[in-house]
């Protein structure tokens, strides 16, 4: 995992609480569900809002602007379904400070799905996330950017922890992402079967299945 904070411009500082009870009203967050949220999450402030009367980078109708969120955790973590369900509930980008204390060490990950703003609701994709690193770590500048869409592409792609290809898209890099996930999965499951394996015939077939699979994963990590 990229070990990375960003330095938010004071600029764009919005420094505002989030009832917990907005993301109920707008994201379909069931018993069970608001019960994560009341045991996972102590408090959300909607620190940072990175749009053009703040950092003069032009916005788009899907990418309007992007909001810093720093979610104080209860616990040790925040799960991606909780995160899901703020994410859907809010119709822009979100990047996602979560702040733990761990044995009187306060710790912070930075984390955040690649999401897609359209007619309905929000498409988001995996999740991308850093270690957990000390709080008060040092943070690096924002990547170079002429354009808030270009500022969101690379704020998610050191977080992804593969480089993206010339041309490429975050919504592709995600989507190839998704693949080398599926491709990963796939190839414990056959080491996994080839290790328990005893018939002779059955054992060629699982090492060739592997084979390609592990061609496959390959060609997906490099550069085309």
């Amino acid at each position: 995992m990229t070990d990375l904070l960003y330095h938010w411009p004071s600029a764009a500082q919005f420094g505002r609480r989030v009832p917990k009870e907005k993301f109920y009203e707008h994201a379909s967050v069931n018993t069970a569900l608001r019960e994560r949220f009341i045991a996972e999450i102590d408090h959300v402030i909607w620190a940072y809002d990175l749009a053009q009367t703040s950092i003069n980078l032009a916005g788009t109708d899907e990418i309007p602007d992007i909001a810093v969120f720093q979610v104080e955790a209860k616990g040790t973590d925040v799960s991606e379904k909780v995160l899901s369900a703020v994410d859907k509930s809010i119709p822009r980008p979100l990047i996602f400070e979560i702040n733990r204390d761990i044995t009187g060490l306060r710790e912070t990950r930075m984390v955040a799905a690649h999401k897609q703003i359209g007619a309905g609701a929000p498409k988001i994709s995996q999740y991308f996330s850093t270690s957990w690193q000390p709080a008060d770590s040092e943070r690096q500048p924002l990547p170079t950017a002429i354009t808030l869409p270009a500022l969101y592409a690379a704020l998610l792609e050191p977080l992804t922890g593969i480089e993206s290809r010339p041309g490429e898209v975050v919504l592709e890099l995600a989507h190839r992402l998704k693949t080398i996930s599926k491709l990963e999965r796939e190839i414990k499951t056959l080491e996994r079967k080839l290790r328990t394996e005893k018939q002779f015939n059955r054992k060629v077939e699982l090492r060739r299945s592997l084979k390609t699979k592990q061609a496959q994963l390959e060609q997906q990590r490099q550069d085309p």
